[in-house]
């Protein structure tokens, strides 16, 4: 059965897991608790589960796309400034180098150079929101990098090429924050974030899917767009899930509010 493809938000650092005690449970402040809600249900929402999982996540670019192949990922504790505890987190989900390789072919094909990496581990982009949708780790995992150039176009054609995984029972998930402004917090970023957010789930949400490509590729021109994202990294996730939805329907399937800001979460499908 055909999976849909998604845009969820992965919190700020390890968010829902800030209890020392029990430091492999999901425990958040109660700001964070309808986002870790709303991952913990994911898995149960869609038609079935998953034969494996293609995630591209905000905190991972390289030159060229690149998958990353390793059997077992270790994790990549690529935040800072966080209690000890956090630094010590287990998700040990095993990889999925077949599908690497798959999701590499489809992007060479489609005229992508696709490089392959086996040797990184899974960053917080993948294994914070993951452990809190999949705490048994029982479904094999792939990453693809992001490409440097961070151009939307590029990003959702990627997503194009790669929708065949999603009738090879391939969950295609982008990993980022639709809202990722680190410097402002509370009433100084509530009536901007909400203004962004309003434009961009309408541009996401857009029943023509071609119309829907033209408005998320052009995310800049909309209100407060680099109020939202000063550097777009965490936004372009977005686009490779878009473009992995194909002409399949567009809803917001999550809306929260942390620190002031209006986060979204997408679903194609």
């Amino acid at each position: 059965m055909r999976q849909p493809t998604l845009f969820i938000p992965h919190g700020g650092g390890p968010c829902f897991f800030m209890d020392p005690s029990d430091p492999d449970r999901p425990h958040s402040d109660p700001m964070w608790h309808p986002m870790q809600d709303y991952l913990a249900k994911l898995i149960a929402t869609l038609p079935e589960r998953p034969s494996a999982i293609l995630l591209i996540s905000g905190h991972w670019e390289e030159s060229r796309f690149t998958v990353l192949s390793g059997e077992k990922p270790g994790l990549l504790f690529d935040y800072y400034g966080f209690p000890p505890h956090s630094y010590t987190l287990r998700w040990d989900a095993p990889g999925a180098p077949a599908l690497a390789r798959r999701a590499a072919s489809l992007l060479e094909q489609a005229g992508f150079p696709t490089g392959t990496e086996e040797q990184r581990g899974w960053d917080h982009g993948v294994f914070i929101p993951m452990k809190v949708a999949l705490p048994d780790a029982d479904i094999p995992l792939a990453q693809l990098s992001l490409r440097r150039d961070l151009d939307p176009e590029a990003h959702i054609a990627a997503g194009r090429a790669l929708a065949p995984l999603r009738d090879e029972g391939v969950l295609i998930i982008g990993s980022g924050m639709s809202f990722h402004n680190l410097r402002v917090r509370g009433a100084q970023a509530t009536a901007p974030s909400k203004l962004w957010d309003d434009a961009l789930t309408a541009a996401v949400t857009d029943p023509d899917p071609a119309s829907r490509a033209r408005r998320v590729a052009a995310w800049a021109a909309l209100p407060q767009a680099h109020f939202a994202h000063p550097r777009e990294e965490h936004l372009l996730p977005l686009m490779v899930a878009l473009g992995a939805g194909g002409e399949d329907a567009a809803v917001r399937d999550h809306a929260s509010t942390v620190l002031g800001w209006t986060v979204s979460g997408y679903r194609f499908g």
